[in-house]
């Protein structure tokens, strides 16, 4: 079954920034300290259809696709699932314990890159340690599909979030694979914000490892005293959405602010996206964060929301059913119950903003490109959903 949508824009209030209010401006011109504002101009509207291909999940949270067109789904609670084309789905077994407290649970799943050959999937979970505590972890495995069974086996975690604690909130985690077969792994700031600067813990950080979990040896902080090896960046409150930009090969990163302050940025190699020292939100009480929006040394965002959107799930477009959509960026909304497309023109700039599926009324947890050049979404909820985007008519 499906529907038709034209997407269009909820009834936001638009929030003042730097003392401007309105739609359509640009907070800056070239060489400006400031990140762009949460009001890019509005861009065209697309007509598109929306296919349910399959409903029933338990709080889905992420998706790959197999070499066959299935479609392998966590749900947070601790299950994992193949979709077949027709929506009928099977139950993967063989999972290690999780830990489903607060925010986390089974998370991010991926296939390697050889999967083809090894039917080997990584995926991230929050690892309960004993006495209510619990930390990222990461695991591999060979992912073995016999007619209508699947299970994982040779389960072996290469990575483990230090250290662990007593938390239900802000575990992150996505995890994107390097052309060089090396793995970023995001992770939330786990509600210690006041320790979220230090570098010999893993919270607020994206860490960079190998499909062993050892340390890449041009990782930026290798050799440096009283700073983890794994990390690439610092200063991340908790980044639930991931990719690589097809053309240049940086990865982007969406994550959520406290009150407003939603932000997109660009990781690179030993920088400090300055969380909780500067942030374009401001505490649930409406108290200021750290300095305000900028300090030297600390990197400004490429982007961010104000009111917040509570993103979630970011992917790059490069198929051919949108020919429009080429080399955007689009980013799922929890708060908002939307999906944001970012119109990138040329030289990777965002010059505009659409949001679609706001008529639909789910909170939008995970998106991603198909093998067939279609948007597939999943729906957050205890009856979730995993819909298909497709030109209208």
């Amino acid at each position: 079954m499906h529907q038709d949508h034209v997407s269009a824009w909820p009834g936001l209030k638009r929030a003042a920034i730097a003392g401007v209010v309105g739609v359509g401006w640009l907070a800056v011109a070239a060489g400006s300290a400031f990140a762009v504002q949460t009001d890019a101009p509005k861009a065209g509207t697309t007509r598109i259809k929306v296919d349910v291909i399959a409903k029933g999940l338990d709080s889905p949270w992420a998706m790959a696709f197999l070499d066959n067109g299935d479609v392998l789904i966590t749900e947070k609670p601790g299950g994992m699932k193949i979709v077949r084309a027709g929506g009928a789905a099977i139950n993967v077994t063989g999972l290690p314990p999780i830990a489903d407290v607060g925010q986390g649970g089974l998370l991010d799943v991926v296939t390697a890159p050889d999967f083809a050959e090894t039917s080997k999937i990584f995926f991230s979970y929050s690892e309960p340690r004993g006495g209510g505590r619990s930390a990222v972890a990461v695991s591999h495995a060979v992912l073995n599909r016999d007619g209508g069974s699947a299970r994982l086996e040779n389960v072996t975690r290469i990575f483990q979030q230090q250290p662990a604690v007593r938390s239900g909130y802000h575990f992150g985690s996505r995890i994107v694979f390097r052309p060089d077969g090396t793995m970023f792994v995001t992770l939330g700031d786990r509600g210690r914000r006041d320790q979220s600067q230090k570098t010999d813990r893993h919270w607020a950080k994206v860490v960079r490892i190998a499909q062993d979990g050892s340390v890449p040896n041009d990782n930026p902080f290798v050799g440096r005293n009283g700073v983890l090896p794994e990390i690439w960046s610092i200063g991340h409150r908790n980044v639930q959405g991931a990719d690589l930009h097809p053309e240049t090969g940086q990865l982007w990163t969406v994550e959520h602010g406290a009150r407003g302050g939603d932000e997109i940025n660009l990781p690179e190699a030993g920088k400090n996206y300055g969380w909780p020292v500067i942030s374009y939100g401001r505490h649930y009480s409406g108290g200021k964060i750290g300095v305000g929006r900028k300090r030297a040394g600390l990197e400004q965002p490429k982007y961010y929301w104000d009111p917040s959107i509570a993103p979630s799930g970011l992917t790059f477009y490069s198929g051919d059913l949108f020919p429009d959509w080429k080399g955007d960026v689009f980013v799922g909304a929890l708060k908002y119950r939307l999906l944001v497309r970012l119109d990138l023109n040329d030289a990777g700039e965002i010059v505009g903003e659409e949001r679609l599926l706001s008529d639909i009324g789910e909170r939008i947890r995970h998106v991603r490109q198909g093998p067939d050049g279609a948007l597939y979404v999943l729906t957050d909820s205890g009856n979730g959903k995993l819909l298909r985007i497709t030109p209208a008519g």
